[in-house]
C-alpha cells in the first residue's frame, strides 16, 4: 500500500488552522472531561483499563491467598464468592473490553486516514459513564449483606431468590456498561463505514480495523440481550415476576440460554480485536506481508456468525435433548476451523521471514502458542460426554484463562508495546520490557497450567476450600499467581518511564512496519489527517 499525503491548502492556511484548534483546547482536568479527541479518549480508556486490571487482579490475589493451603484460611466463604464474582465482572467489562476500545479509539482513525471518530461527543460520553458504572459495582461490596456473590455469570436463582440486597446496584452498573459498549460499537461502525480515506477500500483495511468492525456488530447484537437478562433478574427479585422461578411457571435454565446467547458472542468480542493486533505485529517483525489476508477477513466473519450458534455448549449438563447437545457439539468444533486458519496464516507469515524479537513480537508469539493451547482445551470441552467430567471444574478455569489472559491480555500488552512509541514519541526500555515478558510468561504458566490437572482430578471451581490431595498443586498455582501479579508492576514502570522520556522514536518506529499510522510523526500530533491522505 503506497501512501501519498496530499495537502490541498497551502501551508500558511494549514498553520492558521492548527492555531485555531490549540487555542480552544482546555487545560488541566477540563481537557479530559470535555475532550472529544479520539487520542485523549483512547488514552483515558487505556488508563482506566489498567486501573481496573489491578483492582480485578487484587481480587484474584485474595482468591489465590485463600486457596494457597486447604482449610478456611483468610476470608469467609461469602466474601470469597464476592471476590470470584467481582473479579470476573471487572476483568471482562472493566479491563479487557475498555482496553480494546481504547486501542480502537487511538488507532482506527489513524489507520483509515480519518481525522477523528465519526461521533466524537458520544465518544466522550461512552467513556465517562464507565467510571460511574464501576464505582457503583465496587461500592456494592460495602453494603450490608455484601456485593454480588453469584459468579460473574449470575445464574438464577442464585442472583434472584438467594442474592443480597445489592443486586439492584449490580444490575444498574451492568446496564451502564452495556450502554457504553453499544455507543462505542456504533461509533466504530460509522467511523469505518464513512470515514475511510480515498482509496482505502474494504479489502485494503488493516486487519485490526476489520476485526474491530466485526466485533462492533457483535456488540450491538448481544448487549441488548444482556440488558434483557439483567432486567429479568431485577424484576424477578424485586417486582414479583417469575421468568426464572418454576413455582410461577418460569424456568431457571431459561436464564442460562439467554445469558449464554449473550455470553458466547461476548467471548469472541474479547478475542477478535486480539487477532487483529497479532495480524499487525507478526508481519512487521517477520518483515513480510500477512499471509492470506482475504482468508483472515473471511475467517473473522465466519467466527462472528458461528459465535451465535454455540451458546449451549456451556450447558451440556443441564439435561438438554440429545439432538441439541449433538448440534452444539458439532457447531463448537466447527468454529475451530476458521480459528485454525488464522493460526496457520500467522505461522505462514513468519515462515522464512527476517524475524526479530522485540517485546511486541515476543508477546505476539506467546499469544499464538498459548492461545492455541486454550483453543485445544476448548475443543476438549466441546465433546459432550467428556464435558460431563470437565464441567464446573478447574479445567474450565484453565481453559478460559489461557484464552483470556495469554490470549486477550497478552495481545493488549503486545499492542501497547507496539504503538507506545507512536503515542509518546519515546522508545520504551527494551530490557525492562523483556524482563516483563519473561516474568509474565513463566509465572502465567505456573499459574494456569496446573489448573488443568487439578480440574481433571475433580477439583470444583468457585469453592473456597478443597480436598487435601489438591494442596501441593494449589500452592504452586497461588505462587504463580502472586508472581504474575508482581510482574505487571514492571509493566507499569515501563509505561511511566516511557511517558517521561527516552530515546526518541522515528516516524516509522519499527523497520518493516506498514500502514498509515506509521506515516504520521511520533508522537502522533493532536490532530491527524485533517486533510485525508490518498491511498494509491
Amino acid at each position: 500500500m503506497s501512501v501519498v499525503i496530499t495537502e490541498p491548502r497551502d501551508h500558511d492556511d494549514q498553520h492558521d488552522h492548527d492555531h485555531e484548534h490549540h487555542d480552544h483546547k482546555p487545560r488541566g482536568i477540563k481537557r479530559w472531561l470535555y475532550t472529544t479527541n479520539h487520542k485523549d479518549i483512547g488514552t483515558m480508556y487505556l488508563i482506566f483499563a489498567l486501573v481496573m486490571f489491578f483492582i480485578g487482579g487484587a481480587m484474584a490475589m485474595v482468591i489465590r491467598l485463600e486457596l494457597f493451603q486447604p482449610g478456611m484460611q483468610f476470608v469467609e466463604p461469602h466474601f470469597f464468592n464476592q471476590m470470584t464474582t467481582v473479579h470476573g465482572l471487572i476483568m471482562v467489562f472493566g479491563a479487557v473490553m475498555p482496553a480494546f476500545t481504547g486501542l480502537a479509539n487511538w488507532m482506527i482513525p489513524m489507520m483509515i486516514g480519518a481525522p477523528d471518530m465519526a461521533l466524537p461527543r458520544m465518544n466522550n460520553w461512552s467513556f465517562w459513564i464507565l467510571p460511574f458504572a464501576f464505582l457503583i459495582l465496587l461500592l456494592s461490596l460495602f453494603m450490608p449483606g455484601g456485593g454480588p456473590s453469584f459468579g460473574w455469570t449470575f445464574y438464577a436463582p442464585l442472583s434472584t431468590t438467594y442474592s443480597s440486597d445489592s443486586t439492584a446496584l449490580f444490575v444498574f452498573s451492568v446496564h451502564i456498561m452495556g450502554i457504553s459498549s453499544i455507543m462505542g460499537a456504533i461509533n466504530v461502525i460509522v467511523t469505518i463505514w464513512n470515514m475511510r480515506a480515498p482509496g482505502m477500500t474494504w479489502m485494503k483495511m488493516p486487519l485490526f480495523v476489520w476485526t474491530w468492525f466485526i466485533t462492533a456488530f457483535l456488540l450491538i447484537m448481544v448487549m441488548p440481550v444482556l440488558a434483557g437478562v439483567v432486567t429479568m433478574v431485577l424484576t424477578d427479585k424485586y417486582f414479583g415476576t417469575s421468568f426464572f422461578d418454576a413455582a410461577g411457571g418460569g424456568d431457571p435454565v431459561l436464564f442460562q440460554h439467554i445469558f449464554w446467547f449473550f455470553g458466547h458472542p461476548e467471548v469472541y468480542i474479547m478475542i477478535l480485536p486480539a487477532f487483529g493486533i497479532v495480524s499487525a505485529i507478526i508481519p512487521t517483525f517477520a518483515r513480510k506481508r500477512l499471509f492470506g489476508y482475504a482468508s483472515m477477513v473471511y475467517a473473522t466473519a465466519s467466527i462472528a456468525i458461528l459465535s451465535f450458534l454455540v451458546w449451549a455448549h456451556h450447558m451440556f449438563t443441564t439435561g438438554m435433548p440429545v439432538f441439541a447437545t449433538l448440534f452444539f457439539m458439532y457447531a463448537t468444533m466447527l468454529i475451530a476451523v476458521p480459528t485454525g486458519v488464522k493460526v496457520f496464516n500467522w505461522v505462514a507469515t513468519m515462515w522464512r521471514g527476517a524475524m526479530t524479537f522485540e517485546v511486541p513480537m515476543m508477546f505476539a508469539l506467546a499469544f499464538i502458542v498459548l492461545f492455541t493451547i486454550g483453543g485445544f482445551s476448548g475443543l476438549m470441552l466441546a465433546i459432550t460426554p467428556a464435558d460431563f467430567q470437565y464441567h464446573d471444574t478447574y479445567f474450565v478455569v484453565a481453559h478460559f484463562h489461557y484464552v483470556l489472559v495469554t490470549g486477550a491480555v497478552f495481545s493488549i500488552v503486545a499492542a501497547v508495546y507496539y504503538w507506545l512509541p507512536k503515542w509518546t514519541g519515546n522508545m520504551y526500555d527494551e530490557s525492562l520490557g523483556q524482563w516483563h515478558f519473561w516474568c509474565s510468561l513463566i509465572s502465567v504458566n505456573l499459574l494456569f497450567f496446573p489448573m488443568h490437572f487439578v480440574g481433571l482430578a475433580g477439583m470444583p471451581r468457585r469453592i473456597p476450600d478443597y480436598a487435601l490431595q489438591f494442596a501441593d498443586f494449589n500452592a504452586f498455582i497461588s505462587i504463580g499467581g502472586f508472581l504474575f501479579g508482581l510482574s505487571q508492576l514492571i509493566f507499569v514502570w515501563v509505561l511511566i518511564k516511557c511517558a517521561r522520556g527516552g530515546v526518541k522514536a522515528t516516524d516509522q518506529v519499527w523497520e518493516g512496519a506498514e500502514g498509515l499510522e506509521w506515516e504520521v510523526p511520533s508522537p502522533a500530533p493532536y490532530h491527524t489527517f485533517e486533510t485525508p491522505p490518498v491511498i494509491k
